[in-house]
């Protein structure tokens, strides 16, 4: 008999190991985990099973099909937004291929114990394109408008928001026995994501958290955006806490499949003034990247997040002043000073 398990793919991430500490702590199911690099051992010996592999392995799938049956996925997997723009086709068998892999695993997950799978899949801010010129509307856009986005990272997105869709409501609908259902997708469109244990990497919104490492490190820092850009941003364990909450959601309240969500949507200027109040001596300043602020100004300056909060209940514990002086700068400041 197939032994009862969450899948999280990506799960060597900050992320995935934040699911596993919280699943471990609610005492549910054993927990397996798929990605190309190992487990830390902590983290190893907390899930019934480690795969180090690809989504793309189509044969790696096949095995955990045969031995276990998943009811939940969590699939984090996936080739982030500059290295996706560097190399877009690589990026493509990734996020699109290898969440297409997930999709029919998780139909046929379905098939084989007869309930529906939830499927989460995080989306991201840079699925929307907003054309220069349009007036945003004064509680932001909504998870239907200005979806033209100008990286390959927010077309992948895009385009798998899309197919979670189909999935969830529309799977071989010409079938004789139609398969809609199968898979019970549901999905959060992230803002920047700003979070004091990971080191930033290049992405097109760390020139929030870079300005903070920098300080704390006693190095000159230039913004690589405007003193006026606007994006939305959360974080990181308000993420973790939005991913558990729709994830636990009963599927009849939710109204939709995709969720915008966001906490704060301070300036760049706003940012290098709470940084200046916990590092006065620090020298913040301006040199824009003309490509990455075009990327930057074709996303919104804020999203309407209604629905989450009223479908499940979007809470997030950290607004700007607290995510900042409580949560950032405490402990980024704390890692280099104990060198």
């Amino acid at each position: 008999m197939r032994k009862p398990v969450v899948l999280i793919t990506g799960a060597a991430g900050e992320i995935g190991h934040a699911l596993i500490d919280h699943l471990v702590a609610d005492g549910g199911q054993a927990i397996i985990t798929v990605d190309l690099r190992p487990l830390e051992p902590e983290f190893d010996a907390k899930v019934t099973r480690a795969f180090a592999g690809s989504i793309l392995d189509h044969a790696l799938l096949e095995s955990i099909q045969a031995e276990y049956a998943v009811d939940r996925i969590f699939h984090l997997a996936a080739l982030l937004s500059t290295r996706s723009e560097f190399t877009p086709v690589a990026a493509h068998e990734v996020n699109v291929r290898g969440t297409l892999n997930l999709l029919e695993f998780a139909a046929a997950q379905t098939r084989s114990h007869g309930a529906p799978v939830t499927f989460f899949y995080p989306s991201s801010i840079a699925a929307y394109g907003i054309p220069a010129g349009i007036e945003a509307p004064p509680t932001g856009w909504t998870e239907i408008e200005h979806t033209l986005p100008t990286t390959m990272y927010g077309c992948n997105k895009l385009y798998c928001e899309h197919l979670g869709r189909y999935y969830a409501h529309h799977y071989k609908q010409l079938d004789a026995q139609p398969q809609a259902g199968h898979v019970d997708f549901r999905s959060l469109r992230f803002p920047g994501l700003i979070s004091a244990h990971t080191v930033p990497s290049g992405g097109t919104s760390d020139y929030a958290p870079d300005m903070i490492h920098a300080a704390a490190q006693g190095q000159a820092y230039e913004c690589f955006v405007r003193p006026d850009t606007r994006i939305p941003f959360m974080a990181m364990p308000d993420a973790v806490d939005a991913i558990l909450a729709l994830s636990a959601a009963p599927r009849e309240q939710l109204t939709q499949s995709v969720y915008n969500l966001t906490a704060f949507d301070p300036t760049a200027d706003e940012i290098r003034s709470l940084v200046l109040q916990a590092f006065p001596k620090a020298n913040i300043g301006y040199t824009i990247d003309e490509k990455r602020q075009r990327i930057v100004d074709s996303w919104p300056q804020r999203v309407n997040d209604t629905a989450a909060r009223e479908d499940w209940g979007l809470a997030p514990r950290y607004d700007l002043d607290a995510a900042f002086g409580e949560y950032l700068i405490p402990i980024i400041a704390g890692r280099y000073a104990a060198g």
